[in-house]
């Protein structure tokens, strides 16, 4: 067995190495219980979110570092890997300011529509971590707000609602972006709805109750989608915490003309866990999909927290055990501030630049998501696991090529000892406190 680790107050980054067999004064181990010939969902794979405050931070850097961070994130070879990320159609609160690419009020052909704005770095940003992945990115576009124009309180911030009379004008500017970033060489695998539509933000915001959203898929979005040729495109409903997610999958996916345009359910972690409700959408309608959407830490940049990490982690295990296909966290990176963020939204990201001095610093949530990301391929199938103890938190996977891992989490101060069974062989061994292994079995 193969143990790659990160652990607390240690030097261990993604290490590989021997871990300690269990000793008595660890009192008695846990089973970690594996049956790979039971298999559930299959994985479509790990990421990040461009945002222009990403871009910019990114763009800030010297040739030399940004090529690094490009190699930490998506190279799958010595990096993460990264095959599934997001995109947001235009401005979200970790854009310089707001902008929307059909800003010409009344412009229902469209004809002013441009994404020149993400051209400056945006656009430079994704192709160039597209150039390192060696393929096109799996890339989920969500608005945060329509055009000031289209809403009822004509501004992108403080939410409000889409205008009716716009709806069909809004459905085409999705096929215009789609259009327009493939004609840049950046495919859209999927778009959804609304970020956040039950948020007023003091940010680009915008409300859409569960019959308005039912009702833009069903009779705008879908339909548009098709006629342009892109019914290819999913389409992720939701897009919000994880309380709310059973109502709104309900609503929309009762009605049968507009359910079937639905790829799935987005969904994030900010409030309560709710994992229960990510299992609750899955058992109730196990033909629709289940995607983490975004996550971050909230409150500044949090440098050096190893409790970022192990939220990270949290989160994925749980949602990955309850059918959740892919999980995309927020920025991809950040200053040193948090940001930029136009309206001073800072929080934190995996990776934090040092804009003053041409240096980034990963963070301990870049290290517990690699313990995912780097081993987890696309096309991998979650399998039966099953541990003795709360506090050995894990997950388990078969890989397109055979391969077999677990990663197993200790969040306690205490090292935590365990046997891994699988196939009637058993591997002894024991976490360190606060640290977190992915176990390549022979």
């Amino acid at each position: 067995m193969r143990s790659f680790v990160t652990a607390h107050g240690t030097e261990l980054q993604l290490t590989q190495t021997v871990l300690p067999s269990p000793s008595d004064d660890m009192g008695p181990p846990a089973s970690l219980w594996i049956d790979p010939e039971r298999s559930f969902q299959t994985m479509e794979g790990f990421g990040g979110a461009f945002t222009e405050a990403a871009a910019h931070s990114w763009l800030k850097l010297s040739e030399l570092q940004r090529d690094a961070v490009l190699k930490a994130y998506f190279d799958p070879v010595e990096g993460h890997g990264y095959s599934f990320c997001r995109v947001h159609m235009n401005s979200c609160d970790f854009s310089l300011g707001n902008y929307a690419h059909a800003a010409t009020p009344g412009d229902l052909a469209l004809s002013n529509f441009s994404i020149e704005r993400d051209e400056q770095a945006l656009l430079p940003f994704i192709l160039a971590a597209q150039r390192v992945a060696g393929t096109p990115l799996k890339l989920l576009a969500s608005p945060w707000s329509p055009p000031a124009w289209m809403k009822s309180h004509g501004q992108m911030n403080h939410g409000g609602h889409l205008l009716p009379q716009y709806r069909d004008a809004w459905a085409r500017c999705y096929v215009r972006f789609i259009q327009a970033y493939a004609e840049r060489g950046v495919p859209i695998w999927g778009v959804s709805v609304q970020n956040e539509p039950m948020a007023v933000q003091r940010w680009d915001s915008c409300i859409y109750t569960a019959e308005e959203e039912r009702d833009f898929v069903r009779d705008h979005l879908g339909p548009n989608l098709e006629a342009a040729g892109l019914g290819h495109v999913k389409i992720i409903i939701w897009d919000h915490n994880r309380d709310l997610m059973v109502e709104r999958a309900g609503t929309v996916y009762a009605d049968s003309a507009a359910a079937k345009y639905v790829w799935g359910t987005g969904f994030h972690w900010y409030g309560e866990d709710h994992f229960d409700h990510v299992q609750l959408v899955h058992d109730a309608w196990p033909d629709k999909q289940l995607l983490f959407t975004e996550g971050c830490q909230e409150g500044g940049p949090h440098h050096g927290s190893w409790d970022l990490g192990e939220r990270y982690a949290r989160s994925m295990i749980n949602d990955i055990n309850r059918w959740t296909v892919g999980w995309i966290d927020w920025n991809l990176l950040l200053d040193q501030r948090g940001g930029p963020n136009h309206v001073g939204n800072y929080c934190s990201a995996p990776i934090l630049v040092d804009t003053d001095h041409d240096h980034f610093e990963p963070q301990s949530s870049y290290h517990y998501i690699g313990h995912f990301a780097r081993f987890v391929q696309p096309g991998a199938r979650r399998i039966l696991c099953a541990s003795t103890r709360e506090a050995l938190e894990a997950t388990a996977f078969v890989n397109p090529d055979g391969g077999v891992m677990v990663v197993a989490m200790n969040r306690t101060e205490q090292p935590l000892p365990f046997s891994l069974n699988a196939g009637g062989v058993s591997h002894p061994a024991a976490l360190p406190p606060r640290s977190i292994a992915t176990l390549l079995l022979p």
